[in-house]
């Protein structure tokens, strides 16, 4: 009953997508990797949460939780304040320039190498850290919920290698094949599947807790675990309070205004105002998504306690214990399309950057638009499988999966949040001030944390790694200044309007945008 109830659901968001994506024209570039630009508000936000919301998200920062309690909801709910800056500030000049890409803004700010040197970085992080720990988290989860090995009888390290791979292929299909469109109508139908099946874990959790009664469960789940309801950490939690005004923010911002994974979504609005209609609407959402990605963990750790040894098993443990089994096979459906989104969405990301970034300007630059997608499915291909191999040795991931997907992405994501912020809100720094900041920033962060912490200082003495992400931050915008001081570019850059889509934004964006931060202000001064 199970898998029918599985298969039965992932097979209707498949014909669902074939049937609301055969019209799109995927044989240029807009159509395949941007949907046409025609995707809305709602289409949007669904793509955007969903994305975002994979297991990565659901079983790591339950895991986290289940350590240290609701502190690490500001991976949640500070988001929707970067979102709300990306609405105001960055989507406007995105639109406005047409582009298709980040690196591509980069290359009319800069020139095409900083384009190139951008592209690879948000590849690399790609297939190096983001793809394998989709793929691994999600693998831990669908292996643990239809208990694999089992069910097939082998082990659990071959039945995580069969459902890597099984992901793997399907997700490929969807990003591969489909283009944009098809990983966003996806997406959609999956945001709704996955707020309802990720809402009632926790009611059946707090049911469970308090007898029938979601009221009582809530009470003595506060009552009991008093120390897992505080927002604000200690200097030696995952998230100091300190960390939340340094390099938090910087995070946030870079994931939800420059990642390439992410924003391509808005990217593919019809117009500015559904662009920032999806943004807000994503946002407020994601003020709510500590419940689902934070409250089962703490019910997890009432549960179960010290019982659980690998904190990212505490999600899917408390998945099969609490969920009726006539709901579990939709609920590994919804999470098995998480999965896919976070994957497809990577993969098509990668697709767009390769197909466009690398392979137009360095390899065909006469290429066609046919020739362009073409190359990029290839490239593809070759990354969905490289990221399959390297999955399942990350099994033993320090400090969690998210912790160290947190970590790990800033090698990358300050140099380029970087070179971004100063090529925005600066018009004579020069395309050599971004190259030197982009080596320097990978360079210092990387040794930084990877040895000067771990076999020079000691992690007891070092800094946190969001303070030290500030710190460069700060450091490689001076270098940048100061390099456009001493050696400006000859002429001022000037943003020209392609007039590809309206860009009169929304009447009722500062309304709405202040409103989501009064929201999260009022919701970490009643934690704290």
């Amino acid at each position: 009953m199970q898998i029918l109830s599985f298969l039965g659901f992932t097979l209707l968001v498949a014909f669902i997508s074939y049937i609301k994506t055969r019209k799109t024209n995927e044989q240029t570039s807009d159509g395949y990797f941007l949907g046409g630009r025609s995707l809305t508000g709602v289409v949007i936000a669904g793509s955007l949460l969903l994305t975002n919301l994979s297991t990565e998200q659901i079983v790591g920062l339950n895991g986290a939780a289940f350590k240290e309690g609701i502190l690490v909801m500001a991976w949640e709910t500070l988001a929707a304040i970067a979102m709300v800056i990306t609405a105001m500030f960055l989507l406007p000049r995105y639109l406005k320039g047409g582009i298709t890409t980040i690196p591509q803004f980069l290359e009319s700010r800069y020139d095409k190498m900083t384009k190139t040197i951008t592209s690879a970085l948000f590849l690399s992080g790609y297939v190096i850290v983001l793809l394998p720990i989709v793929l691994y988290s999600g693998a831990l989860a669908i292996s643990t919920m239809f208990d694999v090995p089992e069910l097939l009888g082998v082990s659990e390290t071959t039945a995580l290698w069969i459902t890597v791979w099984g992901i793997g292929i399907i997700g490929s299909m969807y990003a591969i094949f489909g283009g944009l469109k098809a990983v966003a109508v996806s997406d959609t139908i999956n945001a709704v599947g996955l707020l309802i099946g990720g809402l009632l874990i926790p009611i059946f959790g707090l049911l469970a807790i308090g007898d029938g009664n979601i009221t009582e469960g809530i009470t003595t789940l506060m009552q009991t675990n008093p120390e897992k309801f505080k927002s604000l950490g200690g200097p030696k939690s995952s998230i100091p309070i300190g960390t939340i005004f340094t390099g938090m923010m910087l995070v946030q911002l870079f994931y939800w205004g420059t990642n390439q994974a992410i924003i391509q979504r808005a990217l593919g609005a019809k117009n500015l105002k559904e662009g920032q209609k999806g943004l807000l609407l994503a946002s407020f959402i994601k003020i709510l998504g500590p419940l689902i990605v934070v409250l089962p963990g703490i019910i997890a750790y009432h549960m179960f306690g010290e019982t659980i040894k690998n904190p990212d098993a505490a999600y899917p443990m408390l998945v099969t214990k609490v969920l009726p089994l006539t709901l579990v096979g939709f609920f590994a459906a919804v999470l098995f399309g998480a999965i896919l989104s976070s994957f497809n969405s990577a993969l098509n990301s990668s697709v767009t950057l390769f197909g466009i970034d690398i392979y137009k300007s360095h390899f065909k630059p006469e290429a066609t638009e046919i020739e362009v997608v073409k190359a990029g499915k290839n490239f593809g291909i070759l990354l969905a499988i490289l990221s399959m191999f390297i999955a399942p040795l990350i099994a033993n991931a320090p400090d969690g999966l998210f912790g160290y997907l947190q970590e790990v992405n800033g090698c990358y994501s300050i140099p380029i949040l970087t070179i971004i912020v100063v090529g925005y809100l600066t018009k004579y720094v020069p395309a050599i001030a971004a190259k030197i900041a982009i080596i320097s920033g990978v360079i210092l962060y990387s040794f930084s944390q990877f040895i000067l912490k771990p076999y020079i200082i000691g992690e007891d003495n070092y800094p946190h790694f969001l303070h030290v992400m500030a710190i460069l931050f700060v450091l490689n915008v001076l270098i940048m200044l100061l390099i456009g001081k001493f050696k400006p570019r000859k002429e001022a850059y000037i943003q020209h309007y392609t007039k590809q889509v309206d860009i009169t934004p929304w009447k009722y964006l500062n309304h709405v945008g202040i409103t989501i931060c009064l929201i999260v202000l009022a919701i970490y001064i009643y934690f704290a």
